[in-house]
């Protein structure tokens, strides 16, 4: 006989294997503006003696009025070999190598679930919240049946729709988007009409990401590759070399920034000008000489010499007119070379300053982690991690954006997914605190090991080949059509972006002082990047304050 357990719980608990997982109140009800996304999981578990598999599945089953805006997904457990550095904090659920919850497959209503003996998993279930959503509240009443039909377990939970719309994102918020590793993963060739598809797909995956600003590769971009090495060709501007003369077409370039648009994506990210970690080199460029494929730039090319140089002053021009041609110049970002440190700051000054008069209206933006860089004026824009932001914020930097990566592993925010979900929901309003203008991640789809050495599979190793903690090198996962799969930390940033438009919008009735005084509520300390309330019944708890007072002020 097979003995069954089931647990509804909230949306910022892990389910790990072997633990039990907290339930969620039995009059628990669920609020949310329309335009939001609401999330919570049915854990379950079974004991049994016997070895007949069919014994260990069961039905789930869902009545409704919502029945149409509910989906339904399976928490896949995927490996972790390097859940975190050998230095941590006590805000980790684990620092031991094994396998932990993240991967979200779908899962048909009607579908037959397998249960695992001895193992906790669970099903995530998503609400989406519509205009259509007229009355106060909806029931969502859940249950669960044997194969032979024998009711197991119940539950009723309620939707709380509150009729005010989320306002539009104020936040530009980038995930490096790697074209070449979709080509790679599905190994198809580098924008041919299938690659185009997946493209396409994953687009849309990141604009419901809350990604609204798209790293667009004119050449290969310069990024996580090894200094002689090189990652697979994604080229959208064709270059024909006719001696000091360079021709440039557009095309694939327009085609990338129409299905943007088509995404609602708003700004574009050009690729790096110049190589990562110092500005020393020109990126890999292909052009077409006396008829054949040639590189003309790569390693082997300073980057503030003549020849390079030449190119910037033929191409930059070019760019900007296509640009303000195509109405999308003014939600263009340029980058000179991604995170400069102290002992680089002379080559990527000497690169910046290279083709200074050719940007000089143009918005240019870098990821920095040394105040110094920015207060020498090195740096104009940066892009602050957050670890190291504090003197950024205290210096008064307006229009300050901020990053996080795979260093950012202590007291800070952050989505390893050894962290807690509540570390990874609490960056919206840190966000909202420091009335942040942007925020980049490095990777949205990282599909290669560290350096871009060779290509992995995404499902086997999380940690771009035991070098960053897993979760670090992508937010998604290839499906097998193309199409992306999500996660569990997807998900709650999502949810932590919904945060930040909630408190933006409260703020537009009651005002900013009084939003900040609602945030620390009952908390003896200021909130800073590195300080915050690390449980989830806090971020709860203000949401539905958050909620309650929207409601009560709505016009």
């Amino acid at each position: 006989m097979t003995n069954f357990q089931f647990i509804l719980v909230d949306s910022l608990e892990k389910v790990l294997p072997s633990k039990q997982p907290s339930s969620v109140p039995d009059d628990a009800v669920l609020t949310g503006l329309i335009g939001e996304t609401l999330s919570f999981q049915l854990a379950y578990r079974c004991e049994t003696e016997s070895y007949e598999t069919p014994g260990y599945k069961f039905h789930l089953r869902v009545k409704s009025l919502l029945r149409d805006k509910l989906l339904y997904r399976k928490v896949e457990l995927v490996p972790s070999a390097f859940p975190c550095y050998g230095v941590w904090d006590d805000n980790y659920l684990t620092t031991e190598p094994g396998l932990l919850p993240d991967l979200l497959k779908p899962l048909q209503s009607t579908e037959s679930i397998k249960a695992i003996p001895n193992q906790w998993r669970a099903i995530w279930v998503d609400v989406k919240l519509d205009a259509s959503l007229i009355e106060k509240e909806y029931k969502i009443e859940l249950s669960t049946e044997a194969q032979d039909g024998t009711k197991l377990w119940e539950h009723c939970i309620r939707i709380q729709p509150v009729k005010q719309p989320l306002p539009a994102q104020r936040l530009l918020h980038t995930e490096w988007f790697h074209a070449d590793c979709l080509a790679d993963y599905y190994k198809v060739p580098v924008f041919s009409e299938v690659h185009w598809a997946i493209i396409d797909n994953f687009m849309a995956s990141a604009a419901s990401h809350g990604i609204n600003m798209l790293l667009t590769p004119m050449f290969t971009p310069p990024l996580d590759t090894a200094i002689g090495g090189e990652r697979t060709t994604v080229q959208l501007i064709d270059v024909v070399k006719n001696g000091d003369e360079y021709k440039f077409d557009f095309s694939r370039f327009i085609r990338w920034i129409d299905l943007c648009k088509k995404h609602g994506i708003t700004n574009i990210e050009l690729s790096h000008l110049f190589t990562q970690w110092g500005a020393e080199y020109a990126p890999k460029i292909i052009a077409k000489v006396d008829g054949e494929d040639k590189q003309i730039f790569g390693w082997d090319t300073p980057a503030t010499g003549e020849a390079y140089h030449t190119f910037l002053c033929r191409f930059l021009p070019e760019l900007k007119s296509m640009l303000k041609q195509q109405g999308i110049f003014e939600q263009a970002w340029f980058h000179i070379s991604d995170e400069p440190h102290d002992h680089q700051k002379e080559t990527y000054a000497a690169a910046k300053d290279s083709i200074k008069h050719l940007l000089k209206d143009c918005r240019v933006i870098d990821a920095l982690s040394s105040f110094d860089i920015y207060r020498e004026g090195v740096v104009d824009k940066p892009i602050a991690s957050i670890d190291k932001i504090q003197p950024f914020i205290d210096s008064g930097v307006k229009e300050l954006w901020a990053y996080y990566c795979t260093v950012q592993a202590l007291e800070v925010s952050n989505r390893f997914m050894a962290m807690p979900s509540a570390r990874n929901r609490i960056l919206g309003i840190l966000l909202y605190l420091y009335q942040i203008e942007g925020f980049l991640h490095w990777s949205f789809n990282f599909y290669n090991s560290q350096y871009s050495l060779e290509p992995i599979n995404p499902y086997i190793v999380t940690d771009a080949g035991e070098a960053f903690p897993s979760g670090d090198p992508f937010l998604v996962y290839p499906a097998p059509d193309g199409h992306a799969y999500e996660s569990i930390r997807g998900m709650v940033l999502k949810s932590a972006l919904y945060d930040l438009r909630a408190l933006e919008l409260l703020e537009m009735s009651i005002g900013r002082s009084k939003v900040e005084q609602l945030i620390h509520e009952g908390l003896s300390y200021p909130i800073t990047f590195s300080q915050y309330p690390r449980s989830s019944e806090y971020i709860f708890q203000l949401r539905e304050k958050v909620n309650r007072l929207i409601e009560l002020n709505k016009s």
